[in-house]
């Protein structure tokens, strides 16, 4: 989130002195320009795509990320993104252990929901130890308890129209929301939970209190904090700048980050 370094910048750039090289693209000058060049955007998103469909074509789509045992926890699990979201209405709900929070289950859906924080804990839960895999070059492994987004989006029934799913958070980057999302696969997955406990604790601030998101089979950045609204929708094109997340909006991460 507001924190992430950019490690593929060097790969863009790379990738633009080659396009350049051969003629289709004229040179620009640092980073930011090559990487605003349409060629080059072309080039990442066939990679992009070529990633994401040879991953599924490849492996179960059911097929669980590893999972590890209590000993190999890491002695410190860091926190990735925003680390305390700003506002006066996030620190009252902190200062009330988030008994009053409320998650909104909307968009494609026959039975929209306003879930509490108790009706997520009432429900059935599952516990995963599991290695986080961030985009800044770090990893840790934890252990994650929450209930499974299939779940949540069973009981909301949603509605054939639906393609992906949105995820709403309450962290602010200047003037915009956080905002991930993930196709119908990666939400139903069994190990795609909502998580508000990490090793057998309630969940830190700095690690998305008091819900995120654990989406195990990709990086870090797509494991959205601080959840306020969980949305089904049938295309990105409206969510953002129509790239479906934060990052991928302004500075070209992969939206499928499968690992």
């Amino acid at each position: 989130m507001n924190d992430l370094t950019l490690p593929r910048r060097q790969l863009i750039a790379r990738a633009g002195s080659l396009v350049a090289a051969a003629g289709a693209l004229p040179l620009l000058s640092g980073c930011d320009a090559i990487n605003e060049a349409p060629a080059v955007r072309k080039i990442l998103s066939m990679g992009e795509k070529m990633h994401r469909a040879s991953q599924r074509a490849l492996t179960d789509r059911d097929a669980l990320a590893r999972e590890f045992a209590r000993t190999d926890l890491s002695p410190v699990f860091r926190s990735n993104g925003t680390r305390l979201p700003e506002g006066d209405a996030y620190a009252a709900h902190a200062a009330r252990g988030f008994a009053d929070w409320r998650v909104a289950v909307r968009g494609l859906v026959a039975r929209p929901l306003m879930l509490s924080m108790a009706d997520i804990r009432a429900m059935p839960q599952r516990t995963q130890i599991t290695r986080h895999d961030c985009v800044e070059g770090w990893s840790a492994i934890g252990e994650w308890t929450g209930v499974q987004l299939s779940r949540v989006l069973a009981a909301a029934e949603l509605k054939g129209s639906a393609r992906y799913i949105v995820f709403r958070c309450a962290d602010r980057i200047g003037a915009a929301e956080y905002y991930e999302s993930c196709d119908l696969i990666d939400a139903l997955h069994p190990q795609t939970i909502l998580a508000w406990a990490l090793n057998r604790q309630l969940l830190p601030i700095a690690n998305g209190a008091p819900l995120r998101l654990r989406i195990e089979r990709q990086l870090g950045y797509k494991h959205a904090k601080y959840l306020r609204a969980i949305e089904a929708v049938a295309s990105l094109e409206k969510v953002g700048a129509g790239k479906g997340g934060y990052w991928e909006d302004r500075v070209d991460y992969e939206w499928y980050a499968g690992i």
